[in-house]
This record gives structure tokens, C-alpha cells and sequence, in this order.
């Protein structure tokens, strides 16, 4: 009986741990409930189902989609654009390994280091690019097929 009274809180801070990095929209809109009330009904509809869309800041990208996995710049007759990047990892057969944004916080060998990360010979696939303008607005979204 002592042991399983430790066990529940025990399994409890596990379970906590290992979603605290899966966010989701929802979580996000939490987290800035004043940002997300400043949009229109039809753009916090599209946030809230984790899609974004030409003209959204980059505020709302992140409340839609979270931090990019990778940001470059883009230079053009037309100027200089930002370029965000959104990547999952899968096995050489396309298995999928990770779906998500949370990767890039751990540090190597910790002890929550995701296993994907050793796997040999993983893929990054990029799942979505979105490109802004000098201004900060989406000017256009590029997604993977499959």
C-alpha cells in the first residue's frame, strides 16, 4: 500500500513532464489569452485549428503553429524576407519518429534527450514553410503533400 502511494504522484510528474512540451494551439491561447481576444473571429478560428493563413503577423503564427525549427532569411528583388520552417523527423522508410516542436529545448545526453535524436540515418522532413515580409506578414505558406 506505501508503495503504490508513491507510485501515482510518481507517474503523475511523469506524465506532466512528457507533455509539457507537446503544445497546441489550445495551450498557447492559454498561455496569451489578450493576444488571441485582439484578432478577428475568422482569424482565431484558423489559430484555434492550427492553421494559418497570407496576411496573419507572426504573433498569430506562433499561436497557431509555435516556434519554427528553423528561421533564414530570404533576399530578393523584392527585399529581404523571413523564412520559417516547421520539420518532423522519420526513419529512411518515411515511419515517422516525431511529430512536433519541442525537440530543439533539450540539451544532449539529458536525461528527457529524445531517442529520436540517435536514431541512425533519420530525416528531417519539412512539413511547412511560411514566409514574411519586411513588414512581419505572411506573404506565403508552402506545405508538404505527404
Amino acid at each position: 500500500m506505501k508503495t503504490s502511494r508513491f507510485l501515482l504522484p510518481l507517474a503523475a510528474a511523469a506524465a506532466a513532464i512528457s507533455l509539457a512540451g507537446c503544445a497546441t494551439p489550445a495551450t498557447r491561447i492559454r498561455e496569451n489569452p489578450g493576444l488571441f481576444a485582439s484578432y478577428a473571429p475568422a482569424q482565431q478560428d484558423l489559430i484555434k485549428r492550427g492553421q494559418v493563413a497570407v496576411g496573419f503577423d507572426m504573433d498569430m503564427v506562433r499561436l497557431a503553429l509555435g516556434d519554427p525549427d528553423h528561421v533564414r532569411t530570404r533576399t530578393t528583388p523584392d527585399g529581404v524576407s523571413q523564412v520559417w520552417s516547421y520539420v518532423t523527423y522519420e526513419s529512411p522508410d518515411g515511419y515517422p519518429l516525431y511529430r512536433g516542436w519541442y525537440h530543439r529545448y533539450y540539451a544532449w545526453r539529458d536525461p528527457f534527450y529524445p531517442w529520436y535524436l540517435d536514431y541512425p540515418a533519420r530525416r528531417e522532413h519539412e512539413h511547412m514553410r511560411v514566409v514574411f515580409n519586411r513588414t512581419g506578414r505572411v506573404t506565403s505558406i508552402e506545405q508538404a503533400l505527404s
